[in-house]
């Protein structure tokens, strides 16, 4: 199974936080978000981002990673930018955008309170994030947005943090699969200029000029 069921519970915590919300606002999706692919489905992937989790004002509002909350301005002007999406991006799931040859996940799959989540819910998810990557048998690179989805991937490809360690526009391999790691793009790294348009879109000149080759 690549996604979490709908009722998921391996993570009390977050199952509590996502029941709350589910009696504060029963319009929202408020589960687990799962893993958005392009129209030809995950057999066609060859770039995943992998998020940290999803907000709860956006995935977990919308149900589509990165849709609702600021960081998916960024985030999908810039896939646009470098031919990885399509279309018009909004303020919801039923847009015109697209993405192309690329997928977009979470390293933790719900929403956790003040976005974040615990060493062991990190851990518990992995599951899911493994499954997501060993189905898209035509994966070559991956960008890991901040820290905490960095090290859980490179743990899910079976690397040592010490050998892959973080750092923005830094780049690393663990078997056959390029990652890009980046600082994630949310409003506060960008507001504080942690992280800047510029930066962000380095990234992708990265990816696109590897997938490129």
């Amino acid at each position: 199974m690549t996604d979490p069921d709908y009722n998921c519970s391996l993570c009390p915590r977050l199952r509590g936080f996502i029941l709350e919300n589910r009696q504060l606002h029963p319009e929202w999706h408020n589960g687990p978000a799962p893993t958005w692919t392009p129209p030809e489905g995950p057999g066609s992937v060859e770039l995943l981002i992998v998020g940290l989790a999803p907000g709860l004002r956006g995935a977990n509002r919308t149900g589509r990673p990165f849709t609702g909350d600021f960081a998916g301005d960024l985030l999908y002007e810039t896939l646009g930018a470098h031919g990885f999406a399509s279309g018009q991006f909004e303020d919801c799931r039923d847009d015109s955008l697209q993405l192309r040859r690329t997928a977009i996940t979470n390293a933790v799959r719900c929403a956790p309170p003040q976005n974040k989540p615990v060493g062991a819910e990190i851990n518990t998810c992995r599951k899911f994030l493994n499954a997501t990557i060993a189905g898209m048998h035509r994966l070559r690179a991956i960008v890991t947005l901040g820290k905490i989805s960095h090290d859980s991937t490179v743990r899910g490809l079976g690397g040592k943090l010490s050998a892959h360690p973080f750092g923005h526009q830094c780049e690393t391999e663990i078997g056959g699969v390029r990652i890009f790691s980046s600082y994630h793009c949310s409003r506060y790294n960008t507001n504080t200029g942690r992280l800047t348009p510029e930066m962000f879109n380095a990234v992708f000149t990265d990816v696109a000029k590897f997938l490129a080759t």
